[in-house]
Order: structure tokens, then C-alpha cells, then sequence
């Protein structure tokens, strides 16, 4: 190898190893057909040789942090959705962290949220929707869901509204965008933030006054998540994104360290005046790189990662297509067994690129005896995440101490989605005979 090298520049020498990786892809790393019988997951990476070779040509390259890969994926993923501001970083719960704690900002003025504030949120979802509320000292307030939508229930939003109210920051259920038209006007209508956790629903879309666009960019920052499961992936991941420049600004700082310095990794003085002003109380001139604006993380991706998410990109448009088309098989298949479970609705006004299939029992059927029987048939299935937040180990001594969170109304659909409630997957990897071989066992376990 090494007096194969020797004939070539380096150049040729990266291209001769890229060749070798699509051969080693197609030899050995292709997925193999399904067979009857075989295990069904909920989710699953898909990928070909185009992301192995962005890998490896990051590897060589070995820039080890965020660079020109995380640069072109940031472009790349702001024009597919259409916003201005992209942040890559390490994680969907990254993404979240980042998206509440750019809203505690001092730049933010009287619209900073600050310790003790509320936020109506929901139970039924994934914890780190919640998590950053919680441990920054602020107080969620949690509002119940609607069936078959999933989503929180709008009729409550007024009740949960109080003095202290500065965000309303919830996820799109599985893909199923909530009500976005009502949220957006109430939070418009009291000068509340609006987040979306976008990290479940990556190319739904929703009509809001006549236009469509992707859910994720109405609200004032939306979240991704790049996790294997979801519907791209770079192994680990995520991004927040904006329209507003002042909000990007924090969360960029934020997630570098605090800093107030905006030149990217391995750039200096790009301003060109990095030595000649005064910042709070440190002397004058002192070095920009080291003035620290925020209390901050550094919860940057790195450029190997980035390099997947680019190939994957490419692939989004297909992936979701092929979501919405085995959510919709699975719809229609089950229409039959409506008196035994609950099958899931669209939001109106929405096109939803689905994460998962929502059902719901009824009628007496047990969902542990149903979900066993379709795990024993070598089908994965999950619940709605944490069913009701509120219910967890985590929240027990809020519990007992009677604060820390606040319930508006009830949450008796929110306890019903954790007693009854399962989903099973419909990411783009499954073929139709997967999803046949799906319903069967769903229908044989209500027989």
C-alpha cells in the first residue's frame, strides 16, 4: 500500500480510497431483502455508499470539530426549510437545551425568561422537551392532549395562562403537527415565545394564513433532532433554527462556550477588532476570543457527523415521501379494527411526515397483552414516550413538595395515552411486505 501511495499525489490517494469504500459498501454493508419471520423494527438507519464516503472524506481531511462540512450542512439544511439561521449541534436534546436557554438571555430585556416564569408545555412527549424548563428554575405547565391527534388541546391554553406565562414550547406528536394557527396567534396575542420542537416531524408541513411551510419555522426557533431513529440521520445530532438574527446570535454563543466572539473554529479576528475594545469590566483590548456573553455549553457537532447529515439531506425528500405512503398503508389496512383500537388523524391544515403509527386501545383491549403479542412476533413497538411526565421518578419530589410544575385542568387524556397507547414504525426502510406482515399480527393479537 504504502508504494502504491508513493506513485500517487495526495489527492489521488484520497480518491482511490473513497473507490474503496463504495466496493466495501456494496460488498458487504447493503441491507439484505426481508424475509417473513424476520424482525421489523420501529426505525432504523438508512443509508448507501454516499454517506461512507463523506465519512471517510471527513476522516482523511481529520478536521475533528465543526468545519467546512458542518458549514455546507448548516446552508444546506436552512434552504431546505427555508430560514436564515441554522445551528448544528450535538443532539435533538442539545437542540432543546439550546432553544429555552437563548430565550433567558439578557439581550432579550423584559421578554427573557427567567426563573420562576412558566411555560405551558405538554406530558405526553419526550422528556428534554421539558428538561431545560425544569433545571434552569422556570415552571412548566402542563396542558392535556387531544385522541386521535395527539397534540395538546388548544381549548386550554387560555387556562393555563397566568402572569408569570413567557413560552409555550411543545413538540409535533410523531410528525403530526399541533394546532399551529391557534398556538401561533395566542402566543402572538400575549407576547409569548413560541418554540417547536421539531424533532419527530422533520418535512411536515402546515398551511398558516394561506402559505405552507415547514412546521419547525413558524414559532420563534424550531428544533431537530439527527439520532438514528429519526427521519435523517448523522449518528448523533441536531440543529435550532431561526428567522430572527438577534436570537441566533444567543444561540450560537451559547452553544460555544458563551462567548461573545463570532469567528468560527480555527478563524481569528475576522471582525478586526479583536484587541481594541472594552467589554463589561475586563481591561480594555482584552482578547475577544476569551469575552464570555452567556453562561454557555459547548454543544457543537463535529464535521464527521456533519458529513453524514449532508449525504443525508439529499435523501430527505424520498424518505419523507416514503413515511407518509406507510402511514397511509397502515391507515387503510387497519380501517377494520376501529371497535378495538384508535386509529391516528392528521391535524387539519397539515402534511405530516410521520415517526410513528398511533393506537390507541379501547373497548377492554389490554395494551400489554396486545403490544406482547406483537413483540413475540419479532415486531418492535414503543409508546408515546414518557406517557404523562408528571407520573416519573424524575418529577417525585416536585410531587411531594406540591411545586416546581403546574397542571391547567386535567391530564386525563395525557393518562390515557400512558395507560393505552402504543406505536409501532413506518420509517422509510420498510417495504410493503414488511408493513403486510405488520397489520396481520395486529389483527391476529385483537382476535
Amino acid at each position: 500500500m504504502k508504494e502504491l501511495f508513493k506513485s500517487m499525489t495526495k489527492e489521488q490517494a484520497a480518491q482511490s480510497i473513497l473507490e474503496s469504500v463504495k466496493a466495501y459498501y456494496r460488498e458487504f454493508m447493503q441491507t439484505p431483502p426481508y424475509k417473513d419471520g424476520d424482525r421489523i423494527p420501529y426505525a432504523a438507519r438508512v443509508f448507501d455508499e454516499g454517506e461512507m464516503v463523506n465519512l471517510v472524506d471527513s476522516g482523511l481531511e481529520f478536521w475533528l470539530t465543526t468545519g467546512r462540512w458542518a458549514a455546507q450542512f448548516e446552508k444546506r439544511f436552512g434552504d431546505y426549510l427555508g430560514v436564515p439561521y441554522v445551528s448544528l449541534v450535538n443532539s435533538g436534546s442539545s437542540a432543546n437545551l439550546l432553544a429555552f436557554m437563548a430565550l433567558t438571555s439578557p439581550l432579550l430585556g423584559e421578554r427573557a425568561i427567567k426563573r420562576g416564569d412558566e411555560v405551558i408545555t405538554v406530558a405526553a412527549g419526550f422528556p428534554t422537551t421539558v428538561t431545560p424548563v425544569v433545571q434552569f428554575g422556570a415552571v412548566p405547565v402542563f396542558v392535556d392532549e387531544t385522541i386521535p391527534q395527539y397534540n395538546i388541546d388548544v381549548s386550554l391554553l387560555e387556562q393555563a395562562l397566568s402572569p408569570k406565562t413567557k413560552a409555550v414550547m411543545i413538540a409535533h406528536t410523531l410528525g403530526n403537527p399541533f394546532d399551529l394557527q391557534y398556538v401561533k396567534t395566542f402566543c402572538d396575542a400575549h407576547k409569548l415565545w413560541l418554540v417547536e420542537d421539531n424533532c419527530d416531524a422533520l418535512g411536515s408541513t402546515y398551511t398558516i394564513n394561506g402559505s405552507e411551510k415547514y412546521t419547525g419555522t413558524i414559532g420563534d426557533i424550531g428544533t431537530s433532532s439527527f439520532y438514528p431513529p429519526h427521519h435523517m440521520t448523522m449518528g448523533e445530532g441536531g440543529a435550532v433554527y431561526t428567522h430572527d438574527p438577534l436570537l441566533h446570535k444567543i444561540v450560537l454563543s451559547m452553544r460555544d462556550w458563551g462567548r461573545d466572539c463570532v469567528c468560527p473554529s480555527g478563524k481569528d479576528n475576522m471582525c478586526g477588532h479583536r484587541f481594541d475594545k472594552q467589554y463589561g469590566e475586563l481591561p480594555l483590548g482584552y482578547d475577544h476570543k476569551y469575552v464570555y456573553s452567556h453562561f454557555g455549553f459547548n454543544l457543537k457537532a463535529t464535521d464527521m457527523q456533519a458529513s453524514i447529515g449532508c449525504a443525508q439531506l439529499e435523501k430527505l425528500p424520498s424518505f419523507v415521501e416514503r413515511r407518509r405512503h406507510n402511514w397511509q398503508y397502515l391507515r387503510d389496512a387497519l380501517d377494520g379494527v376501529q371497535d378495538k383500537l384508535i386509529l391516528p388523524e392528521a391535524a387539519p391544515n397539515s402534511k405530516p411526515s410521520w415517526f410513528g403509527f398511533l393506537l390507541t386501545c379501547k373497548n377492554g383491549v389490554d395494551r400489554t397483552k396486545l403490544v406482547r403479542h406483537i413483540e413475540e412476533k419479532n415486531i418492535q413497538t414503543r409508546t408515546l414516550f414518557a406517557g404523562n411526565l408528571v407520573k416519573h421518578p424524575c418529577f417525585d419530589e416536585m410531587r411531594k413538595s406540591g411545586s416546581g410544575y403546574r397542571i391547567a385542568g386535567t391530564l386525563e387524556n395525557t393518562d390515557c395515552i400512558m395507560r393505552d397507547t402504543f406505536w409501532v414504525g413506518v420509517y422509510p426502510g420498510m417495504t410493503d411486505a414488511m408493513l403486510e406482515r405488520m397489520v396481520k399480527v395486529i389483527q391476529e393479537g385483537l382476535s
